[in-house]
């Protein structure tokens, strides 16, 4: 029964986004910010989405199983922080912009260096979402329709890639509704299941109430890499360009707010349920007999210990979700790459100082830049099936895509957005380059990231403690923002500080 609920829903998915892809009409603004006309309810739904992909709840449930509350609630926790931050400081000034990438803010602050930059780095860093996203669908496909690791990925990947090219953010806009009350019941039925039929049991220390697994004073329980996974998550992933495709994609900046609120408390309400379940897993599989080994925890307990049909609730949330979140990691990266980096955009689009008012969406520009956007789509895809097979560790890929971001981008967003009359190109392009190189360093020279061994690029060495792990997840940023205030404090008064609008820049004036 798992096995045909689990294939009716991937093909009615796909069925939607080959569907709703006629909504595009050859327009990239429909492709990549589904028109700029996102409701309420389906911009919540679209953002909470993206919180609660397979790679964050199999990642959640995972860490809560192996190290405690705590390390897995971190995800939802940070995801849900990050949407509550965005929604108080960033999501109305970022949809009154009219841009159609994140980059494109940093091009119009900035200027083009600063925009390929930042483009690059989002790039990468959305890889890895991609590629954690990647393995659990590769981790689902083995353990529920017999394929191997590496074939499951190349599946999903296939899928993933199927459905954004098909509809964009249509195609998941239209889904996510129903992706949301599927994720929030199967949530609550487990949770209520797993209370009535096997108990909660709590190991000692690994609790809600184990505080010392987020004691910045005490890391004997891991309180580094927990509190820079909740840090990494709530701020660097406000420099996202899946998260901010679903901001500029509301119908207004009081929707873009109140979406993200509503999505905040969508991902907590669904998300910790998970780390409540995961702590009783080793106890539950037991219990029947079965041992986990190194296969995903909530693909095992959703397999041998809760009645089908609950499995398919569950699975069915989590695989739509993932979708979402890979629609949205390609969708974005591939927009940035094709007009960004490669600078295909149509002068007379909106984020070049028109108005989204319909007209003008529909000319051979445009029309290059959506066909580019899609071709972009079969790198990006690749890169992120390479990272799934590379590094199959679900939670380590989705906090490592954000402390990237967290290192580098978030201070010179911050500073155009609230502080720009100091916020200089100069300025801003040190404080990239000096926060990304020195996580890049750190990276390369620490064994583990969040407590998984480094299979990608480590070169052993004597000059990082090991024990730094966690650690270097603020001392990146703290690097960034250093360099971006002493660069800007020389050169705020010799180089131009306009303030980002909907019609392009504006000078910074006496008022601001």
């Amino acid at each position: 029964m798992i096995l045909y609920g689990l294939t009716v829903l991937i093909v009615a998915i796909m069925g939607v986004g080959l569907y709703v892809s006629r909504k595009i009409q050859g327009d990239s603004v429909n492709y990549i910010v589904a028109g700029r006309g996102l409701i309420l309810p389906v911009a919540a739904a679209t953002l909470m989405a993206q919180s609660l992909d397979a790679n964050a709840t199999l990642g959640n449930t995972d860490l809560t199983a192996s190290f405690g509350f705590w390390a897995g609630a971190a995800l939802p926790i940070g995801l849900a922080g990050c949407l509550f931050i965005t929604g108080l400081f960033f999501a109305k000034p970022m949809n009154k912009m009219d841009l159609l990438t994140l980059p494109d803010f940093f091009r119009r602050k900035y200027g083009r260096v600063v925009e390929v930059v930042s483009a690059l780095i989002m790039v990468l860093a959305f890889s890895l979402l991609l590629g954690g996203n990647l393995v659990a669908g590769g981790f689902l496909f083995q353990t529920f329709m017999g394929t191997t690791f590496v074939q499951g990925v190349l599946i999903i990947s296939v899928i993933a890639f199927l459905y954004t090219i098909a509809g964009g953010l249509f195609a998941v806009a239209y889904t996510d509704i129903i992706q949301a009350v599927v994720a929030f019941f199967g949530s609550i039925a487990l949770i209520v299941y797993v209370g009535m039929n096997y108990g909660f049991t709590v190991p000692q220390g690994m609790g809600p109430t184990a505080l010392v697994q987020i004691n910045p004073l005490d890391n004997s329980a891991g309180s580094w890499i927990n509190l820079a996974t909740i840090f990494a998550l709530a701020l660097g992933d406000i420099v996202a360009i899946d998260f901010m495709e679903r901001v500029f994609a509301a119908d207004s900046p009081e929707t873009a707010q109140k979406a993200c609120f509503a999505g905040a408390a969508g991902t907590l309400v669904i998300g910790i349920p998970f780390s409540i379940v995961a702590l009783s897993a080793g106890s539950i599989l037991q219990s029947i007999g079965v041992e986990a080994g190194n296969q995903a925890v909530l693909y095992v307990l959703l397999q041998e210990a809760v009645p089908p049909w609950l499995a398919v609730l569950v699975l069915g949330g989590i695989v739509a979700a993932s979708l979402s979140t890979s629609d949205g990691a390609i969708l974005g990266t591939s927009a940035a790459l094709a007009r960004n980096v490669l600078g295909i955009r149509d002068p007379g689009s909106p984020g070049e100082g028109v108005k989204a008012d319909g007209s003008g969406l529909l000319s051979a520009g445009s029309d290059r830049l959506l066909a580019v956007t899609r071709v972009m789509a079969v790198p990006i895809t690749v890169l992120g099936a390479f990272f799934a097979i590379r590094v199959s560790a679900t939670g380590m890929l989705l906090v490592l895509a954000f402390d990237i971001t967290f290192a580098g981008l978030i201070v010179p967003l911050a500073f155009g957005i609230y502080k720009p009359e100091i916020a200089t190109q100069p300025a801003a392009l040190a404080g990239i380059l000096s926060g990304s190189l020195t996580r890049l360093f750190f990276f390369v020279t620490i064994p583990t990231t969040y407590a998984i061994q480094n299979n990608l690029l480590y070169f052993e060495n004597s000059i990082v403690p090991a024990g730094w792990d966690g650690l270097v997840t603020f001392i990146a940023p703290l690097v960034g923002l250093t360099v971006f205030l002493a660069v800007a404090a020389l050169t705020k008064d010799s180089y131009p500080t306009p303030r980002v609008t909907s019609e392009g820049t504006a000078p910074v004036t006496s008022d601001d």
